[in-house]
Formats: structure tokens, sequence, C-alpha cells
């Protein structure tokens, strides 16, 4: 609601984390640079890098080099994190987000 003549602000929170919109980019282009993840996204480089990262350590993408181009492979079958979502997986997720 408007108030003293300003336009109502948007709510800028998603239902998605940037974790997860990161495996949708890369669902859809498994070569996709930082620089264009970032964008694509909406968060910084280094944001992207620490959420590659994390992905990695816990087993969710693997990332195999292909000359100066990173290749990311995603782990469809890894379960969700959370006790409410841990019956489904990732790649069922990215299925009905693809």
């Amino acid at each position: 609601m408007a108030t003293n003549g300003e336009p109502a602000k948007k709510s800028q929170w998603t239902f998605l984390t940037n974790h997860f919109h990161i495996l949708v980019v890369l669902s859809r282009e498994p070569t996709l640079r930082i620089s264009d993840m970032a964008t694509q996204v909406g968060i910084t480089q280094r944001a992207v890098q620490r959420i590659l990262s994390e992905l990695t350590e816990d087993g969710v993408i693997k990332i195999k080099k292909d000359g100066r181009r990173n290749i990311y492979t995603i782990n469809r079958k890894k379960r969700l994190k959370h006790s409410l979502e841990s019956k489904h997986s990732i790649g069922e997720l990215l299925d009905i987000l693809s």
C-alpha cells in the first residue's frame, strides 16, 4: 500500500534460494561461466563461487575442466536437505522448473 504519495515497495524475497537458482541455470546450460550465472541469478560472482564451493562439498555438483571452461554435472538423485522435503530429490524439483 502506498503512503504519502510514494509507490508501494515490491517485496524482494523468493521461494527458492540462490543455491537452487544456480542449479536451475546449470541444469539449462552446464558450461555456463560464473559471470553469466551471477548475472542470471542477480548475485555477485563471489557469491556464485561460494555457492559452487558449497554445492561441490555437499556432493550436489561435480566440476570437470574442459580447457578453459568448466562443465558442471548435477547429482539429480541427491535428496533435498530439509526434513520437510527430504523425501524428494534435486532432480524432481529441477524437472518441475525446467
